[in-house]
This record gives C-alpha cells, structure tokens and sequence, in this order.
C-alpha cells in the first residue's frame, strides 16, 4: 500500500475503493488549514491513517450494531471502519464524537461526499449522554485510564473498547490497572512495529 493506494485488502470494492480515494483528496485539501494529520504522515495517508485504522475495523466483533468513535480528529479510525462496514454491507450504527467544530465539520462532509451514512456530534465526550455502544474506539486522543473511563461510560454492557496504543503501552496499561478492573488483549500492529490494539472488556472501578 502506497501513499495513492490501491487498498491493500483483496475483499475491498470498487466503490469502497473510490470512497476512500475521494477520502484522501479531501484530507490533503483540508488538511493545512485545520490540522486533520501531521504534515510527517500526510504522504503516508494509505498506510499510516487507512490501514491503520481498518486494522482496528477488523478487530471489530461481528455484528457490529452501534460504534462509537471518540476524538474522531481527521476520522481514524471511525470514518475508514465507517466506510469499509457500509462497503461490507453490514448495518452498523456510527457515531463520531469529535469537540473540534472544524475537524466535525470535516467528517461530516467526508460522510456526505463519500455517501455514508453516520452521525458526528461536536461534543466533549466526557459530558454527551452515555451512547450504549457495542463498540468504542479512540486513536491518539488520551492516556489508556482516561479512554477505560470513556469507555465505561459509552458502552453497553458486554460491549468492546478498541484502543491502538503505542511504544508504551505497558506503562499505560499499568496506570489503568490502578483505578480499573478490566479483561484486556492485545494484538501487534501492522503499521507500527512498536504498537498494539488493545481489545478491552468488562470495565469496572477497582
């Protein structure tokens, strides 16, 4: 996979295809205004931002039903699991909860443009209405403590946190353990040789 594709995933359609080239080209048209990705990834989109997150995607326990992704920025990994579930026919509910209008002005015409279907909501999601989520994903938006107790607040009970975590996630993982009880596994990343995906269940206060 190359900064202009092609999609790496031999079941990914055409038009799935076709979304996220459209994606990317508004991404970079966006991007040196409002900051959507660091100008050292923006030549890296299709592997740093889109496998990235469609790893996550496909951590994803089947049927999805509702996702809720939190501090969505730029769309990692909400928009692409968004996109690549729609081109998978599969009749999940997304949220995307990002407090920056901007960046939520973004996402919601990437939805409009690319033809999905989803919801964005310019909140904190500290203070909008538990979600009852059976997923919850966040990249790069807190310390893993802070995610858990974001979690425990928009998932249903039995849901699924999906958090990619990078070089120190050990330590990470450690602080959380101190104020959370919570089953957890971890699956390496592709992209990133120093990172993992964190598969979180059955939160509870210690």
């Amino acid at each position: 996979m190359n900064a202009a594709g092609p999609w790496a995933a031999p079941d990914v359609s055409r038009e799935t295809l076709e979304r996220l080239k459209l994606y990317e080209s508004l991404l970079r048209k966006w991007n040196p205004a409002i900051n959507l990705v660091s100008r050292t990834t923006i030549d890296a989109i299709w592997t740093r931002h889109f496998q990235d997150s469609a790893q996550v995607y496909a951590l994803a326990p089947r049927p999805i039903g509702a996702w809720a992704d939190l501090g969505s920025g730029g769309g990692f990994p909400g928009m692409v699991a968004a996109i690549l579930a729609q081109g998978d026919g599969l009749a999940a509910a997304f949220t995307l909860v990002e407090s920056d209008s901007r960046k939520a002005a973004f996402l919601s015409t990437i939805a409009r443009e690319c033809g999905v279907a989803l919801k964005v909501l310019s909140a904190r999601a500290e203070v909008i209405p538990p979600l009852g989520a059976d997923v919850v994903s966040a990249r790069a938006m807190a310390p893993l403590d802070q995610l858990i107790a974001l979690a425990d607040r928009h998932l249903r009970p039995g849901g699924m946190a999906l958090f990619p975590k990078g070089a120190r996630h050990l330590e990470e993982l450690r602080a959380a353990q101190e104020k959370w009880q919570f089953s957890w596994q971890t699956t390496a990343s592709s992209t990133d040789p120093d990172a993992v995906i964190y598969r979180i269940k059955g939160i509870s206060r210690v």
